[in-house]
């Protein structure tokens, strides 16, 4: 059976980021709650971060996010996850192409007791901006030969 804390990551997921539906924040997360992104910005609060939510759905429409693999040690739980949406308005200086683009990211969820207190989620923007044109595909390093970089 699945933890408490397991099921609010998922809910999260799929309630507040999928659907939007960001009155929910209250019911998992501390009213204070910090999240860092790898947007590059540290929000705090159920105010801040629902703006967050409403720009990024609607700059990526029919944003999803597939959960992947939820781990869970003491008071943090971990989830790898691919995020989606249908480039609909600037995005990283690229024009909206109307395009489904996706990364790939993880998110460390803190819980005080049976709320988050901290979120931090690294995203493979690279990857993203890549997949966006805008970014070369060489790669300076190069595994040995004989290897696959097959995940």
């Amino acid at each position: 059976m699945e933890s408490r804390r397991k099921r609010i990551v998922r809910e999260f997921y799929e309630q507040v980021w999928d659907r939007q539906v960001v009155q929910l924040l209250p019911s998992m997360f501390h009213s204070e709650f910090t999240f860092r992104s790898s947007l590059n910005c540290t929000l705090v609060g159920y105010e801040e971060f629902s703006r967050y939510v409403q720009w990024l759905t609607s700059t990526l429409g029919d944003y999803a996010t597939e959960i992947r693999e939820v781990i869970e040690e003491g008071a943090q739980v971990c989830a790898k996850l691919r995020f989606e949406g249908e480039h609909r308005k600037v995005f990283f200086g690229h024009a909206p192409s109307n395009q489904r683009v996706w990364w790939d990211g993880v998110a460390i969820f803190t819980f005080d007791e049976d709320l988050v207190r901290d979120l931090w989620v690294l995203g493979d923007v690279y990857g993203l901006t890549r997949r966006m044109g805008g970014l070369s595909d060489a790669i300076e390093f190069t595994r040995s030969r004989g290897r696959s970089d097959k995940a």
